[in-house]
């Protein structure tokens, strides 16, 4: 069987709760990556963080991305899968939940991240294109 732990990009960066959207930027940036999880001064997962979040929910309204902090846009509980679920769960939450990139958590420790490209270097054409299909759904 198959788990999450197998596909899972490991010891995902994550930008704290209090940093700015700034420096949340320059870590994207620094890593080429367009999301990051955002943590609390606890470690917890908080949320995550995407590109796409600071340009919408901060440039876009006329915000500072100097002074606003990535946890002010951590909504609701995250979406995640344990390290030892199932890929085919992680799947499902995938297409349910329509994310692109999916926390993967040990107990309350994140310990990695599944991407698309995750499943598209780990899968079969026919099981990436079906969860490539379901999370881009409208």
């Amino acid at each position: 069987m198959t788990v999450a732990r197998d596909l899972m990009t490991p010891d995902p960066t994550c930008v704290k709760e209090d940093e700015t959207l700034v420096d949340a930027a320059r870590k994207m940036r620094d890593l080429d990556v367009g999301a990051l999880p955002i943590c609390g001064n606890d470690d917890r997962l908080k949320g995550m963080l995407t590109d796409r979040d600071i340009i919408v929910k901060c440039i876009a309204d006329g915000g500072d991305p100097s002074s606003v902090t990535a946890g002010s846009l951590a909504e609701g509980k995250p979406v995640t899968v344990g390290a030892d679920d199932d890929i085919r769960e992680a799947l499902e939450m995938m297409q349910q939940h329509q994310v692109r990139r999916l926390p993967v958590i040990d107990g309350h420790d994140l310990v990695g991240i599944i991407s698309q490209a995750d499943i598209a270097r780990s899968l079969s054409a026919g099981a990436t294109g079906e969860t490539v299909a379901e999370i881009s759904e409208d």
